[in-house]
């Protein structure tokens, strides 16, 4: 039996960072535990409550952030409030499959376009590697809003 994984990203802020990443993966928050989010409801202001009602203190309500898959195959995406800034290039990062059917120009246009929606959103560009067969298709580095650096591919 194969093991299934959960991905766990450090932030300063896991609440705009998990927000970042669900305008990019497409993922959604998950409902907090008891609770059912009617569509069209927002999950945060759900956390919210629920976590007042729970009588967790202000200061500690963004210490930690959760996506999934709306379809129920990829693996959900943990963040955790750390203090610590990021120092040094990440040791683990994403490949966000955006274009992988695709090769040469319309390969690199449908990356840019892409690269195009996430600087919308706050991600950063960082370096374009032109396609370079047979090794390389092409792919562009990107940085999510805290710095963490991910590749569209």
């Amino acid at each position: 039996m194969s093991s299934t994984i959960q991905i766990t990203i450090d932030a300063r802020d896991p609440r705009a960072l998990s927000t970042f990443w669900r305008d990019v993966l497409g993922y959604v928050h998950p409902a907090p535990p008891g609770t059912t989010v009617a569509a069209g409801e927002d999950p945060l202001a759900a956390w919210d409550e629920f976590l007042e009602r729970s009588g967790i203190p202000p200061e500690q309500r963004n210490s930690a952030s959760a996506l999934e898959d709306p379809d129920g195959t990829g693996p959900r995406v943990f963040f955790q409030q750390v203090l610590e800034g990021k120092v040094v290039k990440n040791r683990v990062h994403l490949d966000v499959r955006t274009a992988s059917e695709l090769r040469g120009a319309e390969r690199m246009e449908a990356l840019e376009e892409e690269a195009q929606r996430l600087l919308g959103l706050g991600a950063a560009r960082l370096f374009r590697h032109e396609p370079e067969p047979p090794m390389s298709i092409g792919f562009l580095v990107m940085a999510d809003p805290e710095g963490n650096e991910f590749c569209l591919d």
